[in-house]
Order: structure tokens, then sequence, then C-alpha cells
């Protein structure tokens, strides 16, 4: 198998990664880009969350397309139209026409990842499925860790081709994943049965060992692809999965701006975003690995969900003070820490066009999150607040936007994020 993951994981890593990173940079991009296309915190965050609705639409048919034509050319295509979608949106003008184009990128990114996590099963038999998934999904991290400081860093490129710096980062970083989309039609291979860089003797023993297993499956299951949009495990599966995805990026989209109301610059917005995701990488290889070698996915799975919601309390708490980033940091570690065990299962009882429909259910329906997440902290950032409790007010002296806190201990002009925390406590 050793072979197989060479081959595989990087490139599927690679793929994934410009695929986050062209999702998540509007949150980099929104420090400046709101003020010029007139966009207040409730309006970016649906129309940041418009992508989703897209993505939902087109999910489950994208990934039945993919379990028949192949994922070499659906990947390929998924890829080179997201990314000339997402060079497209330096051109917005103003609410309406970036809402639109965000839909847009749903549309066209749909299917990617349920795509790969359905190849995946063509190629990693039962005891490999979570490695190679929290492998897959260690791109997430690495994409907003790495990605951060880079788009906080083109977003300096004001007056280039006389653009705007976020209108330079969108189109700088839409480059590379159009030209990793035409390598992907050269690169990937469908199926074990066609893999050429495999020996006879290799592809013949993979190829019996996933056949055997898809049999298993289907003499114990045998769901069909109407059959599976219904079935109770897949439900309970999306449940779940909406949980992880409001909160993950209901955080994720407003963190740059979360961060940057603690007094510090743009650059350094950058930075600081690396921290919680660094350990959210650390975090997701473990538990996949740990997943594997206990051999357990329900507990697994419950105590990183525990873990995310104990560091979303902690930053609740303490929103608006540099302690919040220890419980966004905590999140993220039970965030991604999901990632290897929750897609597991699916595979166990879902095989063929069941498990393309299920597993692109499961996403979609999971993927609702990223609207609601994103638009539920926009909406709660314009209302104003009621009266704080004395019991919620914080203890320690409050950073105003200069760092320095006002002789009261509460800054003379309090942020957003310090109002939504006021909000919150006082009911």
């Amino acid at each position: 198998m050793r072979k197989v993951y060479l081959r595989i994981l990087p490139f599927a890593v690679l793929t994934y990664f410009f695929c986050y990173l062209d999702r998540i940079n509007v949150g980099f991009a929104a420090l400046t880009m709101n003020k010029d296309l007139g966009l207040d915190p409730a309006m970016y965050g649906m129309a940041a969350g418009a992508f989703f609705w897209g993505y939902v639409l087109f999910e489950v048919p994208s990934n039945i397309i993919l379990e028949k034509v192949g994922a070499r050319i659906w990947i390929a295509r998924i890829m080179i139209t997201w990314g000339i979608i997402s060079g497209c949106t330096a051109f917005a003008t103003g609410p309406y026409s970036f809402m639109a184009i965000r839909f847009l990128l749903g549309l066209a990114e749909a299917g990617l990842f349920p795509g790969f996590v359905l190849f995946f099963t063509y190629w990693f038999p039962d005891q490999h499925r979570a490695r190679i998934n929290s492998g897959f999904t260690l791109a997430l991290p690495i994409a907003v860790a790495t990605g951060a400081p880079i788009s906080t860093a083109l977003l300096g490129l004001d007056g280039l081709w006389g653009l705007k710096g976020w209108q330079c980062m969108y189109i700088l970083e839409a480059i590379p994943t159009v030209l990793i989309g035409i390598s992907v039609f050269f690169y990937l291979t469908d199926r074990p049965s066609e893999a050429r860089w495999l020996s006879l003797e290799e592809r013949g023993w993979l190829n019996g060992r996933m056949t055997h297993e898809r049999r298993q499956i289907e003499a114990q299951h045998g769901l069909g692809v109407l059959r599976a949009f219904f079935d109770p495990k897949v439900l309970m599966l999306s449940l779940n999965y909406v949980g992880i995805v409001t909160a993950s990026l209901g955080m994720l989209l407003f963190l740059p701006q979360i961060i940057k109301e603690l007094g510090v610059t743009n650059m350094q917005v950058g930075w600081i975003t690396m921290i919680p995701y660094i350990a959210g990488a650390i975090s997701m290889v473990f538990c996949g690995w740990l997943s594997d070698r206990i051999g357990d996915r329900r507990w697994s799975l419950f105590t990183t969900c525990v873990i995310s919601a104990v560091g979303l309390v902690i930053a609740g708490l303490t929103i608006g003070t540099w302690w919040s980033l220890a419980g966004i940091t905590i999140a993220a570690i039970g965030f991604y820490g999901t990632k290897g065990p929750f897609w597991w299962p699916p595979t166990m009882f879902l095989t063929g066009g069941a498990a393309a429909a299920g597993i692109a259910w499961i996403n979609s329906l999971g993927n609702l999150g990223g609207f609601f997440g994103p638009s539920l902290v926009g909406l709660r950032e314009g209302w104003p607040p009621r009266p704080i409790r004395g019991r919620c007010q914080p203890r320690w002296p409050m950073p105003s936007r200069t760092g320095s806190p006002s002789a009261s201990g509460r800054p003379a002009h309090r942020p957003v994020c310090e109002r939504i925390a006021a909000y919150a406590c006082s009911g």
C-alpha cells in the first residue's frame, strides 16, 4: 500500500489545499474588500455563505456523475471551472455581484470533497480509511495556516495592474488551481485495474481485495441510490456534520476580523490565524492514526466533538480578549480531529452508486451549515447588544483597537466581537 499512498495522497492533498485556499481567502479579503464593495457584517456573512447553496444543489449530481465518468475527468473539470470563477471574484462590483460569484463558485466546486472520499474507496481497504481521510483533509488546516500569511501579504499589492490588493489576491491564488486541474487529467488513475504504475501482481492483489470488500458490504446492506438518501445512519451523520460545519465555518470566515479587532495589523492577523490551524493539523493526523490503531470510530468522533464544543464555549465567554484565541485553538483541535473517524462509517454500508449519492448527501446537508454559520455570526454582529449583567463582565482589562485599555478596564470603543459576547451573556 505504500506505493498507492505515495502516488495518490500527496496529489490529493495538493488539490484540496488549493480548493480550500480559494474557498476561505474571502475571510482575509474581507479586511479591505468589505469597504470597497459596501458589505456590512450581515451582508458579508450571507454573501460568503451563498457559496454553500450552490455547493449543496450540485453536490449529489456531481458525485453521481463522477462515479459514472471517472475521477480523472470530473475532478479536472471541477478544478478548472472553480479556479476560473474564483479569479472572477476580483471583478465583483457590489454586494449582489459578489454574492452571485460566490454562488457560482459553490456550483463549480461541488463534488470535489465527496468525490475524493468516494475515489479512496476504490483504492484503500477498510483498515486504511481513517488514515487516508485524515491525511487528505490535512489540507484544510494547512491551507488556513499557510494561506493566512500569504493572503494577507497579497493584500499589500495595492496598485499592481491597477487593481486593489484583494483583487490581486483572488487572481494570483486562482492561477495554480487551474494549472493543477489540467494536470489532474493526466495524473490520476480511476481504478486499480488501470494502474500501470503498479506491477501486475500488485494490481491483481489490490483489485481482488477491494472487490471482496465491496461484495461483503453489498451482501450485508445492499442499499440502492434512492434508499441511501433516507437511510437513518446517513441522516444521523448528516445532522452531526451540520453541527460541525456550522460552528467551524462560522468561526473560520470571521476569524480574521475577530483577530483584527484585537488591535493588530493585517499581516499579524495572518500569522496569528496560523496558530489554531497548526494545532488542528496535528490533531487531525493523530486522531486519524489513533482511530485506525484502536479500531474505534464512534468514541473517537464523540470525543473530538466534545473538545470542539468546549473550545467554542471558552472562546464565546472570552471573545474580545486574547484568551479567546486559546478557545478557538481548542475548538480547531476538535473540529479537525473529527475528519478521520467521521468519513469511515459511510464507506462501511454504502457502495457503488449508493456510496456516491450517500457520501455526497451527507456532505451537502452538512454544508448547509456553511451558509448558516457565517450568516448567523454576521447577523449577530449587526445587532445592538442588550446590557451586560455583572456576572458576565470580563474580569481582565479589555484591549482597545490601539491595544491599550481604558481607565475603566474596558475599551473606549467596544469592538464588534465584544458586543456579540455582551448580547450572548445578557440572555
